[in-house]
């Protein structure tokens, strides 16, 4: 039995310039840059610098106008879903980054010189090893990770060497030659564990008696330092309090990731450039766009005439057609793109401005308590902007201030009200907490529920788990790992 039924669905329907507007809005600077001159290597219609564009439109639209037998390009609507992820909008909490998720191809500097694991199969050159020791050794080199360590275990070290080195030989030797590799510069590399990282260090040092109890602390009661358990530490130890805070002052000089210190290893090197520019001049705030937002472009010149050429002539063969069809869609592309960057400007201006004199008081002043409770439908709301619109702007755009370089979505908070009932901003709490623990007294560190009674006498009544949460968020610890001697 056939049976009829209406369903009615409501979906979003973009046009394929639109979807291209978003994403050169939410592309940064540099990537911007990158996305224009791909766009003039692929179109030969557009052309960088300045020229008269309204001689090259008449002529476009009236030979477009003649050619009636010329196929039309028809830019269906598509469904936004098949172009954007269901985070397409992330929230101005989440993780940031310099660089666009349409950005497939980003031009990365790199340090040049000598990587980190031939800067230690150098110094291998220098130690004498038989043939199967520097297999292993080699082989270890390699297993050594960015930060200096070695994180597999002799077995799967073992099994590795045999199945991919065709290297057959037992924990013990290649236990040995890990004894020699961890002799290389810098000190403590090839290590297991920070423990044995630290140990190595301490090894390779004078031995005076805050060394010697700082190794013994290591290999007898990491765990209890690593907590900062002092009064156990003293105890089991048998040490004055002063002979303990110098064997830990010997630690903590240490390296925790010797990989790290080499400067030749090739790490990328990220080059933030600012999207905008806030001034102060005479007591009044000043916006301005990086001048590389705003390249002069137009339409080629030879491709109009080219056009020209076609009008004039009285035969028009088929393939002649083809070509001015070409030519009328790389001249529709490049007039696009033009507009585009132009309403890109447009839309950047218009939403930092709004940003600015939302905070203005902040942006005059530089003090973060003065930053307004401020959301993304805030400055949407203002602008008569799509809340989409404004998040590309914000997570991904950064300015220059007098106060340094900030991306643009650290401005946004979330509000609680006081206990005058008005609205602040999460971040002035932040601010508050951060300064309180700055001026704790490190020998008894606050716990989270004095810091709540703290807040709630100036004015911010806060829950415990609400200070737990803003102290985490700014990468403080809990208050027994704040303790010092």
């Amino acid at each position: 039995m056939l049976k009829q039924h209406l369903q009615f669905k409501l979906s979003q329907k973009l046009s394929p310039q639109q979807i291209q507007l978003m994403k050169l809005i939410q592309l940064p600077t540099q990537a911007f840059e990158q996305r224009l001159k791909q766009e003039l290597e692929e179109n030969p219609a557009l052309e960088s610098g300045k020229e008269d564009l309204d001689n090259t439109a008449d002529e476009f639209d009236d030979i477009y106008n003649q050619e009636s037998d010329s196929e039309t390009i028809a830019a269906d609507d598509i469904n936004i879903d098949d172009y954007l992820s269901d985070d397409e909008i992330p929230d101005y909490r989440t993780q940031s980054n310099n660089y666009s998720a349409d950005d497939e191809e980003k031009s990365v500097p790199y340090a040049s010189g000598t990587t980190f694991n031939q800067y230690l199969i150098n110094q291998l050159n220098t130690v004498y090893l038989n043939d199967e020791e520097w297999a292993i050794a080699e082989f270890l080199v390699g297993s050594v990770d960015e930060s200096g360590y070695i994180r597999r275990p002799i077995s799967d070290i073992l099994d590795d060497l045999a199945f991919t080195q065709n290297v057959y030989t037992d924990e013990k030797t290649i236990q040995k030659v890990l004894s020699i590799v961890q002799e290389l510069d810098p000190p403590g590399v090839a290590a297991r564990s920070l423990e044995e990282c630290l140990i190595i260090q301490l090894e390779r040092k004078e031995l005076t008696p805050s060394i010697e109890l700082a190794i013994s602390i290591l290999k007898k009661s990491f765990d209890q330092f690593t907590k900062k358990h002092y009064k156990k530490l003293i105890q089991k130890h048998n040490v004055t309090e002063e002979e303990l805070k110098n064997a830990i002052s010997e630690i903590e000089r240490l390296n925790p990731k010797p990989g790290g210190s080499y400067s030749g290893n090739n790490r990328i090197i990220e080059h933030v450039v600012p999207d905008f520019s806030i001034r102060i001049v005479d007591g009044e705030l000043e916006l301005s766009l990086n001048g590389r937002n705003a390249p002069e472009l137009h339409v080629s010149k030879e491709y109009s005439n080219m056009l020209k050429g076609y009008k004039e002539s009285k035969d028009k063969t088929k393939s002649q057609k083809d070509t001015v069809l070409f030519i009328k869609q790389k001249l529709d592309a490049a007039k696009w793109f033009i507009d585009a960057i132009r309403q890109r400007q447009q839309t950047l201006f218009i939403t930092m401005n709004a940003i600015m004199q939302y905070q203005k008081e902040y942006f005059l002043t530089g003090d973060e308590r003065n930053l307004r409770p401020m959301i993304l439908k805030d400055i949407a709301d203002e602008i008569d902007m799509d809340v989409s619109t404004v998040s590309r702007v914000a997570n991904s755009k950064y300015v220059d201030t007098p106060y340094g370089t900030k991306l643009i979505k650290e401005y946004f908070s979330e509000s609680m009200k006081n206990d005058q009932g008005e609205d602040v901003s999460t971040k002035e709490i932040k601010k508050i907490l951060e300064t309180v623990i700055k001026n704790e007294e490190k020998r008894k560190p606050l716990t989270d529920d004095k810091l709540a009674a703290i807040l709630k006498d100036k004015g911010y009544p806060i829950a415990r788990r609400t200070v737990a949460k803003y102290r985490e968020q700014l990468d403080i610890p809990v208050a027994r790992l704040r303790k010092e001697i």
